[in-house]
């Protein structure tokens, strides 16, 4: 039984979790959620929130009928509780103070994504770190609405920043991880009124070449494709724009040339055996990433890309047929409602 299917028999409530927007709090809750700031400043806090900001897009793209898709993304829950050791927690104490409201407005979304008749797509981040209590609140936030979703890097972060990040340390959490979400984070696909929506796996700034293949296949059923992914992909613009908000440190775009990533840390130093620590070694883009990328221009059917990571809105366009969105991150209060005609 996987993570969602728990959820479902047991009910939120049992596993501590609150979907403000979707039902009644519990007034109890079997598992302590060790909150780290006080629960009654936050509750005072939210009812002084600005509500949520649903910036619209409207994409032509050949649907059969119209529809509507809630873009959200960056989420950042954060919870620990007595299941998670010390050091968790602790962590879920300091990183919370920065992303305190992701919860509220993720329900906010959900809530209005009921009321619009909107589905609802996550492209990654959904929570902050890999813990029993955060699954637990992203099994139960998928079970309340249409989801279809892309992983974030965070998915598979254990302690943030601890350790390199790569395919062989997502394996100690890959299938607790999938358990939580409603479907395959490597590579999935989802056809709705004739469009062909297909999410694909970039925590790490690559594709693999198996992506591609599977790519292809997609591109063979003659629709027109949406792709879901987390990192936004490179175009000269969005790497200048990205530049200019790091101070030249790194881009945080999946697919940038090696001319580019070879200059980012300037002035940075770490000490040998950390040299993963570096943006210019965690962002290289390896040959499969820039040949896939290269041949996705290419194709005619892509129509749109949703991405988060960088946590501000923003347009850009990727290829003749195709517009990049990026969505601001969920903490901040702001989401995108896309309509596809």
């Amino acid at each position: 039984m996987d993570r969602r299917d728990f959820i479902k028999v047991s009910g939120a409530a049992a596993a501590g979790i609150a979907l403000t927007g979707c039902g009644p709090r519990p007034e109890k809750t079997a598992v302590p959620v060790l909150t780290p700031t006080d629960p009654s400043r936050i509750a005072r806090d939210i009812e002084a929130l600005p509500p949520l900001y649903v910036k619209e897009i409207h994409v032509r793209v050949g649907a059969s009928e119209p529809f509507g898709v809630l873009h959200v993304s960056d989420t950042h829950i954060v919870r620990a509780d007595d299941r998670d050791d010390e050091r968790k927690i602790a962590l879920a104490s300091h990183r919370v103070r920065s992303m305190t409201y992701g919860e509220h407005y993720l329900d906010e979304a959900i809530r209005y994504a009921r009321d619009k008749g909107l589905y609802m797509m996550h492209t990654g981040d959904l929570y902050d770190f890999v813990s029993e209590a955060n699954l637990d609140s992203c099994a139960a936030h998928m079970l309340a609405a249409d989801w279809f979703v892309c992983a974030g890097n965070h998915e598979y972060s254990k302690y943030v920043g601890e350790a390199k990040e790569d395919e062989a340390y997502k394996e100690s959490s890959r299938e607790a991880v999938q358990g939580a979400y409603p479907n395959n984070l490597f590579f999935a696909s989802r056809i709705i009124n004739g469009v062909n929506f297909v999410a694909l796996d970039d925590v790490y700034y690559n594709f693999t070449e198996r992506q591609h293949a599977l790519m292809e296949e997609e591109m063979k059923k003659g629709l027109p494709v949406v792709m879901l992914c987390h990192v936004p992909l490179y175009t000269p613009q969005a790497l200048a724009d990205e530049l200019s908000f790091t101070n030249g440190n790194c881009g945080y775009l999946t697919g940038v040339p090696e001319e580019f990533t070879s200059k980012y840390d300037p002035g940075v130093t770490y000490p040998a055996g950390q040299e993963w620590r570096y943006r210019k070694v965690q962002q290289h883009s390896d040959e499969p990433t820039l040949e896939f990328l290269a041949w996705l221009k290419e194709q005619p059917q892509l129509k749109a890309i949703l991405c988060g990571h960088c946590h501000r809105f923003y347009e850009e366009r990727f290829s003749p047929t195709a517009m990049l969105y990026a969505v601001d991150a969920t903490y901040h209060g702001g989401v995108q409602a896309v309509y596809f005609e």
